[in-house]
């Protein structure tokens, strides 16, 4: 089981939580959104919870923005970002 939020931020989930079982492939995944400052510092925005097929962890960069994507699937609920 994973968490499931489409904005998740400061501990509370703006479009209401729900949850979402494994499938074959799956894992339970966070993409941390953060914005770029003009001076290039990245400032965290929301995060995303979700279940997800093929699922790799990696960091995404555009010019306004910085998506980090954490996958895990070693315990239930795994997917609750840490400090944000």
């Amino acid at each position: 089981m994973c968490f499931e939020c489409d904005i998740y931020h400061l501990g509370l989930c703006y479009s209401g939580m729900k949850f979402c079982k494994l499938k074959y492939k799956q894992f339970c995944a966070v993409e941390n959104v953060y914005m770029l400052t003009n001076k290039g510092q990245s400032m965290y925005h929301f995060s995303k919870l979700s279940c997800m097929t093929h699922c790799e962890s990696i960091n995404f960069l555009n010019f306004d923005q910085r998506t980090e994507l954490n996958c895990c699937n070693h315990e239930s609920y795994c997917n609750l970002p840490d400090g944000v």
